[in-house]
Parts: structure tokens; sequence; C-alpha cells
């Protein structure tokens, strides 16, 4: 009788693994912001593709994707006991490759930023930043229900609006278009607690302080929500201020449709967060495009 021989562990990720473990489902928000940077600026167009492109690369598989690994990483023991399965616990990223590709991509980010402009290079720094300081002991922003999700929306939504901006104009955003980008990354707040819904019960046991740990799922949804609607307010009040009437009547529209959604939402949080984000979240979005229309079509000088 002999007995089966036993596969020899893998030394060396695979492809599919590291994409995996990079995330490519989370590119979607930061690059999207950038877009709505690039149009803010009025300086989209056929010459500035090869940097447009360029900028969303950085902003989304690179920046984001080195952040998921970092994440991946700090949290692998957590992993192993809720999601076994991925990448890093389940040994598809073996020994420390984790951490040797979050280290890599961070350096390979810094160093596209810095052909990308000042300031471009400052706001790329600032989220590499943030994505260590986020995850990482002994610091690990995600354990508060407040600075943890107030990080991801900045860099998620603010920091790549700004640095879409920066690049295709070559220097510092107008103020009006800083004050745009801080306040849809201010809403994002609301979409980052309601992402924290499906990790409840491992945040619980791991003593991550989310909002609805805190609070419970109703009355975080509420917050969320709040935070959500009142950011959209805004942006309507300072669209009409501006006179640009049509796109903030639009905004409005969007904002009373994302409202009734809340309320079906919160009828069951839990369950239907998940339609929620394919819905709300989806409008508020697309509000962030338009008004980057809006105040990229617009002379504030």
């Amino acid at each position: 009788m002999t007995t089966a021989s036993k596969l020899p562990e893998r030394t060396v990720p695979s492809f599919y693994a590291i994409l995996t473990l990079i995330k490519p489902v989370t590119w979607f928000p930061p690059m999207w912001a950038f877009l709505c940077g690039a149009v803010s600026s009025s300086n989209l167009s056929f010459d500035t593709i090869g940097i447009t492109l360029i900028g969303l690369l950085l902003s989304g598989p690179i920046i984001c994707g080195m952040s998921q690994a970092v994440n991946d990483w700090y949290d692998r023991e957590v992993d192993s006991i809720n999601e076994p399965n991925r990448p890093i616990p389940s040994g598809k990223i073996p020994g420390k490759w984790g951490l040797w590709i979050a280290i890599s991509m961070s350096i390979v980010g810094a160093l596209i930023s810095w052909f990308l402009g000042i300031w471009g290079f400052c706001a790329t720094i600032l989220a590499i930043i943030c994505a260590w300081v986020y995850s990482a002991e002994p610091v690990r922003l995600k354990r508060s229900g407040i600075i943890g999700p107030g990080v991801v929306a900045l860099c998620y939504e603010g920091l790549p609006w700004f640095t879409g901006v920066a690049i295709l104009t070559s220097g510092f955003p107008q103020a009006q278009i800083i004050f745009v980008a801080a306040i849809y990354a201010f809403g994002a707040f609301g979409i980052m607690t309601l992402n924290d819904f499906k990790a409840i019960e491992g945040d619980a046991k791991m003593g991550i302080r989310s909002l609805p740990v805190l609070l419970g799922l109703k009355k975080a949804g509420i917050i969320a929500c709040s935070v959500m609607v009142l950011a959209q307010m805004i942006i309507a009040i300072f669209l009409f201020a501006f006179n640009m009437l049509g796109f903030s009547m639009i905004i409005c529209a969007l904002l009373i449709l994302q409202i009734m959604a809340m309320f079906k939402m919160m009828k069951n949080p839990k369950e239907l967060v998940p339609w929620y984000n394919g819905t709300g979240v989806l409008l508020y979005v697309l509000g962030m495009m338009i008004t980057a229309f809006a105040v990229g079509s617009y002379n504030f000088s």
C-alpha cells in the first residue's frame, strides 16, 4: 500500500492569485473620481488622452490595487478565520509575497506619479500613506468607525478627483473644484459606512469599531444616508449659486430617486444594502460626473 504524494507548497503566486489579491472590482470608484477630475479640469481632449490613461492606471490598478494588498496582508489573521479562501490565508499568495507586492506597488505608484506633476505626485504620496496607516499596526485607522471610512472616502473620491485636475492642468486646482471634490468625498463617507454592513460580525469579533458595530444597523444606516443626502444638497445649492440651474435640478432629481431607494433599504438594511449599492450609489456617482461637466464648463475666474 502506497500513500499519495503530497503536492509541494506554492512558493511563487500565480498571476490570477495576484489579480485576486488586488481586487479589480474595487478599482472603479477611484478611476471614476479621477475621470471626474479630468472632466472638471476642462482640459480633457485628444491631446491629453495619453496622460489621462496613465492617471487612470495609477488611480485604479496601481494605487487602489496596492491598498487592497496592504489591507489583505494586515488582515491575514482575521481572514484565516472568517474568509480562509482569500489569497493570503489560503496560501495562494505564499510567505511574505503579499507584503512585497504591496511595497512594490507603492514604489511603482510613487515613481509614476513623479512624472505627472508636483501636485499629482503629492496627492499620490498622500494616498499611499493613507493606505498603509489605514490597515497597518500600530495605527490601523480602520478600527475607528469615523476615521476609517473617512480616510477611504477621501482616497476613493477626493484625492483622485484632485489628481485628475492637477495632472491635466499642471497646477493646483481652483478652490471651487476642490470644494466639489471634498463634498463628494464627504458624502462617500456614507457609502463606506454602508460597505461595513457586510462585515459586522467579523468586525465585532476583532474589535473593529465600525458604525454598524457601535450603533447597530438602523442608526448607522440613518447616519450614512443623512451624510449622502447632505453632501448632494450642498452640491445642488452650489450649482444653483453659480447659475447652473439645469445641472442643479438634475442633481436634485437624482437625489430624490436616492431618497426613495434609501427608504426601501432602511426597511431591511442588512439584506438590502447590496441592492442599494447597485441603485442608490450608482445614482450618486452619476451625479459626480454631471457635476464634473458643470464645473468644467463654467469659468470661475
